[in-house]
């Protein structure tokens, strides 16, 4: 008769892991009762034990350069605790109890993951950071340690009924341009939206939801980056919301509609993933394509570090109504010319820090910007065709509604400059 009991070695290997144990205690008797060698599979259960033995006497008598040159870990984070994957080198995690930190109860994250969470924010530096949880519990669904976190950035929402909020944290190696550092984890990006009005019945002195994070974030010694009238004013007002700005410039990256933000210290692209912030020290240059009458493209090229290629990455169908207001935010931080992005890169930023009074972005340069030239040239070229075609297309036929308001002669234009595709450039890509 086969001992089903379970071995001493197996009992012992999975000391730490009482849940796999219980299941191996489960199904051994079941397994052996099999008329299929038995022994054979009481056999390989002690091997996989011994081997798992093995490999804890291994890691814990090993230094951290003895256990990555025989395999045994990749990470040392790995090696301080291989059931922790959010567990940081000096402490921090997103794990476990927090003593520093402030819920905020019913948040609505749509990054990484569309779900009503808990907020948690904790004013420990050094230890926790900021993390989602499920309500009634301290357990995780995703979050980013303080020493992780690169930029927090608060955007007003566009199209909107009611004013809401978005925060996005960005971690290291997470702003869709650079990468992971070297040894480090890879965090995902959070966006989450708060309410920027007051609740029914609320007393006048009582703080939106958008200002407690904005506050509790600030306590932390991490105050989010926001829109500034001084930097960057969309030129076409929010629908229904006489007397507010908008801060946004709506567009599509591909096939996907967004927004791009142009703040004090870089350039957002939201709110769907993935999400990409374009730091200044990070961009090459930007320049113009498509330049029609009622829209343009902007292409910025960014570099992920300073020794790569630059990769392009294109927005299009920009309202015209916004060039100038883009224009001068170019040339005021000098991203326009390539020649100036080493400068930018060894500029260091006071990005999430204390705000000082002047803005610095200094003073705007003389002349037309880039996207103003572009723009005067498309025109010149627009009239060299309406001329051609006076000349060489002439159609008697069709000069009763020529002589009109001049539609016909701006859908010409489009025509001349989209390939046939209207306000667009997609109908000519489909074209070619």
């Amino acid at each position: 008769m086969v001992d089903s009991r379970l071995p001493d070695n197996i009992q012992r290997a999975f000391t730490k892991r009482p849940d796999l144990k219980q299941k191996i205690e489960n199904v051994f008797p079941a397994l052996l009762s099999e008329k299929k060698l038995p022994n054979t599979a009481r056999e390989v259960f002690i091997e996989i034990a011994d081997y798992v033995l093995d490999l804890r006497r291994q890691i814990e008598g090993a230094t951290e350069d003895d256990a990555k040159s025989n395999g045994l870990i990749t990470k040392k984070r790995k090696l301080n605790d291989s059931a922790s994957p959010n567990l940081q080198e000096g402490g921090a995690s997103i794990n476990g109890p927090w003593r520093a930190a402030k819920i905020f109860e019913g948040i609505s994250f749509s990054v990484p993951q569309r779900k009503k969470l808990n907020l948690q924010i904790s004013s420990n530096r050094k230890s926790e950071g900021i993390r989602a949880t499920a309500p009634n519990s301290s357990n995780p669904e995703f979050g980013i340690p303080w020493p992780e976190v690169e930029h927090v950035i608060c955007l007003p929402v566009p199209e909107k009924a009611q004013p809401q909020r978005n925060f996005c944290v960005f971690p290291k190696g997470g702003d869709g341009i650079t990468p992971v550092p070297e040894g480090g984890n890879q965090y995902e990006t959070m966006v989450w939206a708060a309410a920027d009005t007051r609740p029914k019945g609320a007393a006048e002195e009582e703080h939106t939801q958008t200002q407690k994070i904005i506050e509790r974030l600030t306590s932390a010694k991490c105050t989010p980056q926001q829109p500034d009238e001084k930097e960057f004013v969309s030129a076409i007002a929010p629908a229904g919301r006489k007397g507010e700005k908008a801060y946004h410039v709506k567009g599509f990256k591909g096939n996907k509609d967004g927004y791009l933000f142009f703040l004090p210290h870089g350039i957002l692209w939201g709110f769907k993933k993935p999400l990409t912030h374009f730091s200044f020290p990070v961009i090459d240059s930007i320049s113009y394509t498509s330049i029609l009458q009622r829209t343009f493209n902007l292409v910025i090229s960014a570099r992920s570090s300073a020794d790569s290629a630059p990769q392009d990455h294109e927005f299009s169908m920009l309202d015209q109504a916004d060039f100038a207001g883009i224009d001068a935010y170019i040339k005021r931080h000098g991203l326009q010319d390539a020649s100036l992005a080493e400068a930018r890169r060894a500029k260091k930023y006071n990005v999430n820090g204390v705000k000082k009074e002047d803005g610095g972005g200094g003073e705007e340069e003389d002349g037309e910007g880039e996207l103003a030239k572009a723009h005067k040239e498309a025109e010149m070229r627009a009239d060299d065709d309406e001329d051609d075609e006076e000349d060489e297309n002439f159609d008697p036929g069709t000069e009763g509604e020529s002589e009109g308001s001049g539609t016909s002669d701006e859908e010409d234009e489009e025509e001349d400059e989209g390939g046939g595709g209207g306000e667009g450039n997609s109908d000519a890509e489909e074209d070619e």
